[in-house]
């Protein structure tokens, strides 16, 4: 609170202490206020301190007093993610130099998932009116927009009117109620007891962490920070130490404005309250003291490694991965003659491939997390390298399968992969296990979504039973040919029918190499898949040129690997946003999603990826088929599209918000279900028709 406010709360008290000595004269019969304005969800009307304006007066103490009807809520000046703080055009009043708006402190409201910040049942924004013309007759004229929630949001625009004459005189009780809510105003500098110590926003805009100091203990502090229009900031982390005087709070950043102003910092304790100016710090302040995590116990943990068991399970009749198994069986009877030890031998060398991957992929993970990265289940096909590493692979493969070469080099990693499934070395073996679980990963199949959350959120131990657990599940029909090696012998006889499998699943393979091109046209852009493309069939033609020595294929091929592989990256589009949906999907806006609800209208969101192979068989089995499609388009209901091919940091942390590192991921949201209704990973017309009638019901209002 500045020093004009602290006047004007010490000229209400003193008001206040007049009207009440003066409570018998005539002059307190009239009460100074305007005509209300009324609906269900508000009651409006001015109020004033004085009944008129005495001689030589320069200022006026007057309120908006507002009487919100149960259930509704009205916003602060920096109402959070989604809402609008009042605002009053003072044109057309008289004898009025300026008016001074004070905010109250605010309180905090959760809806939709979201933070907000306002006000509930009743309040008062005084006003401190400074005359033109001091001691002559005042005319106010306000007009009024603000916002009122409930489960819906109606703006509200309202014009009141208050005219003063010359007069004396106190209005005791609209002294008093101004002055009540003045003193909640937010104190400004040292006055408040209360000082900022260090505030740090980290660079990538993820989190913002600061310590206050007060000079008496705190008893049940909030912060709210401000840092612009567009900046939202979630439910913040506060802990406290030195005797309560110390209060430390880390708050997730839930959308960033462009251009950041100087950050404001509000910090509410009870009956006090300080709004503080304070600049960035270069570090992030530590906490007083770490929060003991609650642990799951043996019985859960062993029931999510049963989950992800099966969910990798199931990963081996995804389309890419199936192939790769097939051909693993292929050459296991092409060479039983080598006797039942070599098959299972070979066998559990590829489980073991698969294994490696799964606790590779589970370093790289807990790596990420110790640097603060985002980390996610496929999250490595948004990158346009590593996709062209994977199709440069899937080429020299599938070419290998078709006859254009056959070769065995054991030093090139590409090369070990295409003969893979023929190597007589158990690399090869080990490279196929290894290739399938890395096909593996780009969706998120049935029980693998509730696995892969519960990993990726918790400590080592659950990331690596998790993902053990996973790999056992992608590797055991690789562990049960090693069981039973003898399986193998019931298999029909090596013949001519093997050509034609073999070109069948060099078909399949060439499918799944087409499938990757086209997901990195989806992230790199079209001349950097083109590039790949070119440099790929390049060293395609080096390798099937036999004419060459083997050394000058080799050298002749690791180039144009290496130039493809360059040329992904250099010429990648990745920074560019991902591709708009299609033009029956809205584009997915977080922030949108409460005031559509609010609306009465019911929210679909499809959170997709190029890269997810489960994405598209749920748009094409269910989402673009009636019923369901004509359900999406009807009247009150809104498609959203999150295309999550490229990295999207939005996208990221909305899914974080439901504990959620893969897809796919499908919600509805509406009046009935404002909190989101999660769908299941594998979509069924029933779930969705189901979960859209559920969240069109009208639930009871309630202050949210």
């Amino acid at each position: 609170m500045n020093k004009f406010s602290r006047l004007f709360v010490a000229k209400l008290i003193l008001l206040v202490c007049l009207g009440f000595l003066g409570a018998g004269l005539a002059s307190m019969s009239n009460a100074a206020e305007s005509g209300s304005f009324s609906n269900p969800a508000l009651e409006a009307r001015l109020i004033a301190a004085e009944n008129g304006v005495g001689p030589n007066a320069t200022s006026l103490s007057a309120g908006l007093h507002l009487k919100l009807g149960e259930g509704w809520k009205t916003y602060w000046r920096s109402p959070g993610e989604v809402g609008i703080p009042p605002s009053i055009d003072w044109a057309g009043s008289e004898n009025v130099e300026e008016v001074e708006l004070l905010w109250p402190a605010p309180e905090r409201f959760t809806a939709f998932g979201i933070e907000n910040f306002g006000y509930h049942d009743e309040v008062v924004f005084p006003l401190r009116i400074a005359l033109s013309d001091p001691g002559a007759p005042v005319r106010l004229n306000a007009n009024v927009t603000l916002l009122t929630c409930s489960t819906v949001c109606v703006p509200q625009e309202f014009t009141l009117t208050l005219s003063l004459p010359r007069a004396s005189g106190i209005d005791a009780d609209a002294a008093a109620l101004i002055s009540a809510y003045a003193e909640k105003v937010p104190e400004e500098g040292a006055e408040s007891g209360i000082s900022i110590q260090s505030a740090y926003l980290d660079p990538d805009m993820t989190a913002l962490t600061l310590v206050a100091h007060s000079e008496r203990p705190f008893a049940g502090p909030d912060v709210f920070p401000e840092l612009g229009a567009g900046t939202a900031f979630g439910k913040p982390d506060i802990r406290l130490g030195d005797g309560g005087r110390l209060l430390w709070a880390r708050l997730p950043v839930l959308s960033a404005a462009a251009d950041l102003p100087d950050l404001r910092i509000t910090v509410t304790d009870g009956d006090r309250a300080a709004s503080l100016f304070t600049e960035l710090a270069d570090a992030a302040p530590q906490p007083p003291f770490a929060l003991d995590r609650v642990l799951p116990g043996l019985a859960e943990l062993a029931w999510i490694a049963a989950i992800a068991f099966l969910g990798g399970l199931v990963l081996n009749v995804m389309p890419c991965v199936l192939p790769v198994l097939s051909i693993k069986l292929s050459s296991a009877m092409k060479s039983r003659d080598q006797g039942v030890g070599r098959i299972r031998k070979g066998f559990a060398v590829s489980a073991l491939g698969v294994l490696a991957f799964m606790w590779s992929l589970a370093a790289l993970t807990l790596a990420a997390r110790g640097l603060g990265m985002t980390v996610g289940w496929g999250l490595q096909f948004q990158n346009p390298v590593f996709l062209a590493v994977m199709f440069i692979v899937l080429a020299v493969f599938s070419a290998n399968l078709f006859g254009a070469f056959e070769i065995e080099l054991p030093s090139s990693l590409q090369t070990r992969l295409a003969r893979a499934g023929g190597g007589k070395g158990y690399s090869g073996d080990f490279a196929t296990g290894a290739f399938a679980a890395i096909l593996a990963t780009p969706c998120s199949a049935p029980f693998l979504g509730t696995a892969v959350a519960f990993a990726l959120a918790g400590r080592l131990l659950d990331i690596a039973v998790i993902f053990t657990a996973l790999g056992i599940g992608l590797a055991l029909p690789y562990l049960i040919v090693a069981a039973f090696p003898a399986a193998i012998s019931r298999l029909p006889k090596p013949g001519r029918w093997m050509l034609w499998l073999k070109i069948l699943l060099g078909l399949a393979l060439a499918g799944t190499a087409g499938w990757l091109f086209w997901v990195l046209i989806g992230v790199g852009g079209m001349t950097s898949a083109l590039a790949v493309l070119t440099a790929s069939a390049v060293l395609v033609v080096i390798l099937s040129f036999s004419r060459l020595a083997a050394g000058a294929r080799l050298s002749g091929a690791a180039a144009t690997g290496a130039l493809a592989i360059f040329l992904a990256g250099f010429l990648s589009a990745a920074g560019t946003p991902n591709a708009k949906p299609a033009t029956d999907w809205a584009a997915f806006d977080r922030r949108e999603i409460p005031k559509l609800v609010s609306r009465g209208e019911v929210v679909f969101v499809d959170v997709t990826a190029d890269w997810c192979l489960t994405c598209k068989a749920n748009k094409a089995l269910v989402l673009d088929r009636a019923p369901v499609r004509t359900a999406l388009r009807a009247p009150g209901v809104t498609a959203m599209q999150a295309d999550w091919t490229r990295p999207d940091e939005a996208i990221s942390r909305y899914l974080e918000t439901f504990d959620r590192y893969g897809i796919p991921f499908n919600a509805v949201y509406g009046p009935g279900a404002p909190e989101g209704i999660v769908l299941p990973e594998l979509l069924s017309s029933e779930a969705v028709l189901s979960a859209l009638e559920k969240a069109a019901e009208r639930a009871v209002a309630s202050g949210g």
